[in-house]
C-alpha cells in the first residue's frame, strides 16, 4: 500500500528528481491535463474536486510514511494546482505555458494567503490548499492577462 501511495503522492516519482520537484510535478501535469481540458465543465470540476480528496489523503499518509512535513517529492498538490490554473484556459499553447510559468511563480513567491496556508495549515490539506491559492491566483492572473491580450488585439 505504501509503494501506490508514494506513486500517486510523486505523480508515478516524478516528484523524486533531483532538482526542483515542484516545477517537474508542474509540468507532468500538462500530459494528463491535455487529455481533460475538453470535458464539460462540471465533469472538469469533479475531477479537480476528486484530485483534492485524494491528494488530501495522500499527502497525509506520505508525510507519516517519509517521516517528513510537506516533502518536495510529494508533487500531487501541484498537479492539482496546475489543473486549477489552466480551468477555462484558452486552447492555445502559449496560455498554457504562460498557466505554467504563472502557477510556479505563485506557488514558489507564495503570495498571502498561500503563505498562510503553508506555514498554518498542517498535514493533507495544508499540502493541497497551498497550491489550491497558487492556482486560483495563477487561474486569474491568465484570464486577465489573457482577455487584455485578446482586447489589445
Amino acid at each position: 500500500m505504501n509503494r501506490l501511495i508514494m506513486a500517486i503522492a510523486t505523480c508515478a516519482y516524478v516528484g523524486k528528481i533531483p532538482k526542483a520537484p515542484g516545477t517537474w510535478g508542474s509540468l507532468a501535469a500538462l500530459l494528463p491535463w491535455l487529455l481533460i481540458k475538453d470535458l464539460e465543465f462540471g465533469s472538469y470540476c469533479l475531477i479537480l474536486l476528486t484530485l483534492f480528496i485524494v491528494g488530501f489523503f495522500v499527502c497525509g499518509s506520505a508525510e507519516k510514511i517519509l517521516d517528513t512535513p510537506d516533502a518536495g517529492c510529494i508533487v500531487i498538490d501541484e498537479v492539482l494546482g496546475m489543473f486549477i490554473t489552466l480551468t477555462l484556459a484558452p486552447d492555445n499553447p502559449a496560455a498554457w505555458l504562460a498557466g505554467f510559468a504563472l502557477f510556479r511563480v505563485f506557488d514558489i513567491f507564495k503570495p498571502f494567503p498561500v503563505s498562510w496556508f503553508d506555514t498554518h495549515i498542517h498535514g493533507g490539506i495544508g499540502i493541497m490548499m497551498d497550491d489550491v491559492a497558487a492556482g486560483i491566483y495563477a487561474f486569474m492572473t491568465l484570464q486577465f492577462f489573457w482577455w487584455l491580450l485578446r482586447l489589445l488585439m
